[in-house]
């Protein structure tokens, strides 16, 4: 049966148009559809065995298997050519109970991207998910190189009835002898980098719906919506690549609650050639090109983000601040608050008093702000040292803090001693939590 995808956009919005005919199987979603998994693939009829083998092992959260009925998989094989597609209707006849199904397409040269292919699916997911469960269903996006943990769904479903619109799961590289060890070393440094930079960011501007301990991905191989949330984004933005953060972009102008969930888990290809223009295959090989050349990579120093996130956290205080009264009550000078964000004061108020989500405001702000106002740039060694110093400062104005609010009585002072932390810090090496 043939679908001519053009999905409903939230009101307002201009839809994202994809009008490409892909043959699906005619079956029916299963009226016990909560989860649609959605995988592209191209050419990769060696590693969608392994893919597919850990989304059909899919257990709940004590280690029982998932309900098959459940949940979904739809491979898109576009502009392969080798058997990808066979490959997967193979796995299908061997696994009877798993609802497994896979298109076939040709796209033409200029729609022949990852996120075409991945618009493809997530509509269709979408599609099948409102004839099922509707608003409340799951779409989870995984790679044909990935292998999902196996509590991947569950973990998902979790973060979603916990409130979560939409949920990026930690994504691992597997190791191989392909790895080079200055790779890895930079590659380790960057994960570290990021996590330390999410740690400061939950203390100087923590947000609600993604508390600490959190992660900072939110890529296509582990990202899963809700069909409420994407409808009200207007689906996946079609880009040839980085459509995932242009996803998510959407997300936070919307404020839709994005959760980085450290339950959520898989583990990826480290390949160097891979079939997009811009992801990991990409990194890696920018990474391997600057050790050959003795260069380490730049990131924005720890001063930098501190100074970014409490100008923002102070932004949106007064954003705040103006839905809660009246729309003709003035609103407070914003010069200072403007200079520190190196945009004119004028607009800033009215952006302030008229944007409908801190998201849209906050776009705002990154897109008129001086084109000389960027973040001071160091070394990743030295960013990591930064950053460390950092959150113990931070902690300890929080501890601190918590210190002055307590009584000082016998039966509360060993709260206060030596040794004793009021909330439990990251423990052990980060870098070793990247292996």
């Amino acid at each position: 049966m043939a679908h001519l995808v053009q999905p409903r956009a939230a009101s307002g919005q201009r839809p994202f148009v994809v009008q490409q005919k892909v043959l699906w199987p005619a079956s029916p979603p299963n009226a016990q559809l909560r989860i649609s998994v959605i995988v592209p693939a191209k050419d990769e009829a060696e590693n969608l065995p392994a893919t597919l083998a850990a989304l059909a092992t899919q257990t709940d959260l004590q280690d029982q298997p998932l309900d098959s009925a459940s949940y979904e998989i739809l491979v898109l094989a576009n502009n392969c050519h080798d058997q990808t597609a066979n490959v997967v209707r193979t796995f299908a006849q061997h696994h009877p109970a798993l609802a497994l199904h896979v298109a076939e397409i040709q796209l033409p040269p200029t729609d022949a991207h990852v996120g075409h292919a991945r618009r493809l699916l997530m509509d269709e997911a979408c599609r099948r998910l409102e004839d099922t469960i509707g608003a409340g269903g799951i779409i989870a996006s995984t790679d044909a190189d990935t292998r999902v943990t196996p509590t991947w769904l569950a973990a998902i479903q979790k973060e979603v009835k916990a409130g979560a619109d939409a949920v990026g799961g930690r994504i691992f590289p597997e190791r191989t002898v392909r790895n080079s060890c200055l790779v890895r070393r930079t590659h380790l440094r960057d994960a570290t980098y990021r996590l330390l930079r999410a740690h400061l960011e939950s203390l100087i501007d923590p947000d609600p719906a993604d508390q600490w301990p959190r992660h900072h991905q939110h890529y296509g191989a582990s990202l899963a919506i809700t069909v409420a949330a994407y409808r009200q984004v207007g689906g996946l933005p079609v880009v040839p690549f980085l459509e995932d953060e242009a996803l998510c972009q959407a997300l936070r102008r919307s404020d839709l609650r994005l959760r980085h969930s450290p339950a959520v888990q898989v583990l990826t290809s480290a390949r160097h050639e891979g079939r997009v223009a811009v992801g990991l295959s990409w990194q890696l090989r920018e990474w391997a090109r600057m050790s050959h050349q003795q260069r380490e990579p730049l990131v924005e120093s720890g001063a930098a983000l501190v100074a970014e996130w409490t100008v923002r956290r102070k932004l949106r205080q007064l954003w705040q601040q103006t839905r809660q009264q009246p729309r003709q009550q003035a609103i407070p000078s914003c010069v200072r608050l403007a200079a520190l964000l190196s945009v004119p004061a004028g607009p800033l108020t009215q952006q302030i008093a008229y944007s409908s989500t801190f998201g849209l405001l906050w776009e705002w702000v990154q897109t008129h702000r001086a084109i000389w106002r960027r973040g001071q740039l160091t070394t990743l060694p030295l960013a990591l040292a930064e950053l460390r110093g950092l959150i113990a400062q931070e902690k300890k104005k929080e501890t601190d803090s918590y210190a002055e609010s307590m009584p000082t009585s016998t039966s509360t002072r060993w709260l206060l001693a030596p040794g004793h932390q009021i909330q439990p810090v990251l423990r052990g090496s980060v870098a070793m939590q990247m292996l």
